[in-house]
């Protein structure tokens, strides 16, 4: 069992799915989490009274609007006069593809570029600067399979986003490490949350033949996966990507 008492962590997304499993393993170590959310304020503040309002704290922040981000960095860093551990789990998986009408296409583009790349950039760079003065932090991305292998003609702006996230990370670890910054990314494929049922459901027998571990991801292994890199326990690892998928994508 990690023990992660004393430590502040951030988690966007935090309301649902991933996010809020990673919220309550992080909790369950004994971490106090800041579980950001977008939309779902009801999810996020029942989250909150279930581990207790010592133990966390739910902020709300649009991150498809810019400036959000390094704004929400900011109030996070306010409850408990800082914060140690970064978890950039927040994103969109809008469709469109090249045959929508190109308003469309250059809109989801925009939006999703905005929350899934540029929303964490920004918040990575308010955590850089904050860990630089505290003697150091550690950031770990939410990214995707499909960072890697690319994704179907109708999220090819999701999987650039998260190939951006990929480098960002990268770059992190290459430039931070000497000030004690480090930076992780973790990379699912398909993850078994609610937000994706209804898509595994009707795909369920295409998605189990591309999984030689014939299952997708169930979220408590990512937020397993968080937690460990959040520990410090493996801080030469610094810049590596963690892949969760089954084995349907080998690096």
């Amino acid at each position: 069992m990690l023990n992660l008492t004393g430590k502040v962590r951030l988690v966007t997304g935090g309301s649902r799915g991933i996010g809020a499993a990673t919220v309550r393993t992080l909790a369950g170590a004994g971490a106090q989490v800041i579980v950001h959310y977008g939309r779902n304020a009801a999810e996020a503040q029942a989250l909150v009274e279930e581990l207790g309002a010592e133990r966390a704290l739910a902020l709300g922040a649009d991150l498809g609007a810019p400036g959000a981000g390094a704004a929400l960095f900011q109030a996070a860093t306010a409850w408990q006069g800082r914060v140690d551990v970064l978890v950039n789990n927040a994103g969109i998986a809008p469709s469109v593809t090249v045959d929508d009408p190109s308003g469309d296409w250059a809109d989801t583009w925009a939006r999703t570029l905005q929350v899934n790349l540029v929303a964490v950039a920004d918040l990575c760079r308010e955590a850089i600067v904050h860990f630089r003065v505290r003697g150091g932090g550690t950031i770990i991305n939410v990214a995707s399979r499909a960072a890697f292998r690319g994704d179907n003609p109708d999220a090819m702006h999701y999987a650039a986003s998260k190939g951006g996230v990929i480098a960002l990370t990268r770059s992190i670890a290459r430039g931070y490490a000497r000030d004690g910054v480090l930076a992780y990314a973790v990379a699912p494929g398909w993850v078994r949350t609610d937000m994706a049922e209804a898509y595994l459901r009707e795909h369920a027998e295409d998605i189990a033949r591309d999984i030689p571990l014939g299952d997708v991801v169930p979220p408590e292994e990512v937020a397993n996966t968080v937690a460990f890199l959040a520990s410090g326990l493996a801080r030469h690892m610094t810049g590596a990507t963690l892949d969760l998928n089954g084995a349907s994508y080998v690096r």
